[in-house]
């Protein structure tokens, strides 16, 4: 077992509060909606979104590997735009990876806009960290959710204010 992370940025117009309340505190809804070639549902199974809660993302058949993935929430921090869970099933857990994490933060920028940073946090079942090859990719998906996510609110100026 070996302990990697990889992080990815993002700078963006918009400001943390719209992407906070979108991503993070919307996101059962909002996922299906913008993704659903890749989402087929999203749901709160224990809690109320909050810490602690339970939340699972169930795939379209666009994913070979797996068909869900089940997290529990451990940060979620309106007031800093923090938000971190753990995979707690489903995934690649138990396929390549023991754990992992997914830590999410919102920064205001002297622009009125935001660097968001996600940092995934993970430990491998053999003694290798992951590929980069497949570290690449991984961080293409978030540049992609982003992308997805930014067009949607620039398209819907109403929407998170």
């Amino acid at each position: 077992m070996v302990k990697g992370s990889f992080t990815e940025e993002k700078e963006s117009m918009l400001p943390p509060s719209r992407l906070w309340k979108a991503s993070i505190r919307d996101a059962l809804n909002l996922l299906p909606k913008i993704m659903p070639e890749f989402t087929a549902s999203y749901q709160l199974l224990q809690g109320d979104g909050g810490v602690g809660s339970i939340r699972q993302l169930n795939c379209t058949p666009v994913f070979e590997d797996f068909t869900y993935v089940k997290d529990r929430v451990d940060i979620m921090d309106d007031e800093k735009h923090v938000f971190k869970c753990t995979v707690i099933e489903g995934g690649e857990i138990g396929r390549k990876l023991k754990s992992y994490s997914i830590e999410v933060q919102f920064q205001a920028t002297s622009s009125g806009g935001c660097l968001s940073k996600m940092t995934v946090e993970y430990d491998t079942i053999k003694d290798s960290l992951l590929p980069e090859e497949e570290v690449a990719m991984r961080k293409e998906g978030i540049k992609w959710i982003g992308e997805a996510l930014e067009a949607y609110l620039q398209a819907n100026p109403d929407a998170y204010v």
